[in-house]
């Protein structure tokens, strides 16, 4: 067998099960809040920035369109959050949090920390450097022809 099709050899499978580990170790975290992974990172970039349109929230947080019409509908039926059209245009749509989205941002404050505890056997350093290598190989994705 090639030692390239080995699994073993694979950079992709090693971000897939870390992927599916990092889901996994945050759902706990998460359920005081009764939120998925990818609802909790719609709520933090509107907490970092509310009142904006769905194209920055799209672009903010990478998530593909379709699944963020779906996470916008859950999060509006768990009046987390309102969708409503733009004042002065009317085909774009902007997110806005609710009064209980705002105050659930105390609750959602303690999650980072908890995961940090997770992962005692990484240093901050190690830490610090994988957020640049990783950042380093999402940039090779985007300049790349897909």
């Amino acid at each position: 067998m090639s030692e390239l099709l080995k699994l073993e050899n694979q950079l992709c499978h090693r971000f897939y099960t870390l992927s599916n580990a990092f889901t996994r170790a945050y759902r706990p975290l998460l359920k005081a809040l009764d939120i998925t992974y990818p609802q909790y990172v719609t709520l933090m970039a509107l907490w970092e920035t509310d009142h904006i349109t769905i194209a920055e929230l799209l672009e903010r947080t990478a998530i593909d369109g379709g699944a963020m019409s779906l996470i916008l509908k859950k999060l509006e039926d768990k009046d987390f959050l309102m969708v409503n059209k733009d004042e002065t245009d009317k085909r774009v749509k902007r997110v806005q949090l609710t009064k209980m989205g705002k105050e659930k941002k105390t609750i959602a404050e303690e999650v980072p920390a908890q995961m940090l505890c997770k992962l005692k056997g990484m240093s901050a350093e190690e830490s610090r450097e994988l957020v640049k290598l990783l950042d380093k190989l999402g940039g090779c994705f985007q300049n790349a022809e897909l």
